[in-house]
């Protein structure tokens, strides 16, 4: 099977070009610059052109704060992109696998969300991505919706939390963390097999990637902080939310997994990450990109 991955320069994206890669599967990784998803003609062309088998939308508009100054951008990428893919991807009769996220749900929640719990969002970058979650099952009858969050990981990870840290811990001697929002790191290696596993099958429908287990961002910086070795050198400090501005963010927002499961829990998925960084290893779960 021939993958057509978009958004392969970022983080997830890369991942699965790395994981068909692994599995010896023919890929097409495009970036933005080779291929813009709001561009219906330009996605149509392309499709056609290489003819995949099946198509992994990487591609996002990830500021939840621009989002809300101006949700221009985030339509276009997050919907109407989604959209013109699930159109392309119907008239080919191809799968589309579309990966969409946590911030669909409000956090108001006192336990996992499931995949049949009512997406209500809390800000425009989640209207914006569930109303590309709505075109993609509206539009292509072939179709995989899978939500993650708090990526990281990845070499195209601008974006991750670790890399943040990592940054951050080299300059300055105290740092302050949220406490009160919760969700589940989730390893772009670890979710990047997943993918291709749902694509192997025909069980179309709406799944949830994690990695096992959930942590406050206050949590998670510690442990990157403690696999580091750098516990010592950095004070860390708790905040609140409520402290920072910006949109709004689900104050927890763990997604239920079943029935998939990635048996590796976020704080070796994390320390895994770390020390393929600190050893310049390409993927950190070891020759052959096993999950386990």
């Amino acid at each position: 099977m021939k993958v057509l991955i978009t958004g392969a320069a970022g983080q997830l994206g890369g991942a699965v070009d790395a994981a068909c890669g692994a599995r010896g599967l023919e890929r097409v990784a495009l970036s933005r610059p080779e291929l813009d998803i709001t561009d219906q003609a330009r996605v149509e062309a392309t499709i056609a052109a290489h003819a995949p088998g099946a198509v992994v939308n990487c591609a996002a508009y990830n500021d939840v704060d621009g989002s809300e100054r101006d949700m221009g951008p985030a339509i276009a990428i997050n919907a109407l992109g989604p959209r013109n893919l699930a159109v392309a991807c119907r008239r080919a009769d191809i799968p589309l696998l579309h990966v969409s996220t946590d911030y669909v749900f409000d956090g108001q929640a006192e336990r996992p969300y499931t995949i049949a719990t009512p997406p209500v969002p809390l800000n425009r970058y989640g209207e914006s991505k569930l109303l590309g979650e709505r075109y993609v099952e509206q539009f292509s009858p072939r179709h995989f919706v899978v939500r993650v969050s708090w990526l990281f990981g990845g070499s195209g990870g601008k974006h991750c939390f670790v890399s943040k840290m990592l940054t951050w811990a080299s300059t300055r001697e105290t740092l302050r963390m949220v406490d009160d929002h919760v969700a589940a790191p989730t390893s772009v290696h670890d979710a990047a097999p997943m993918l291709l596993d749902l694509l192997e099958g025909e069980a179309y429908g709406t799944y949830h990637v994690t990695n096992q287990g959930a942590c406050s961002r206050y949590e998670w910086a510690a442990e990157i902080l403690e696999a580091a070795g750098l516990s010592d050198k950095v004070r860390l400090e708790r905040a609140r939310r409520a402290e920072f501005p910006g949109a709004a963010r689900p104050a927890y927002s763990v997604l239920d997994t079943a029935p998939l499961s990635l048996r590796v829990g976020w704080r070796e998925a994390t320390r895994r990450v770390i020390a393929s960084a600190a050893s310049g290893a390409s993927d950190p779960r070891g020759p052959g990109g096993a999950a386990g």
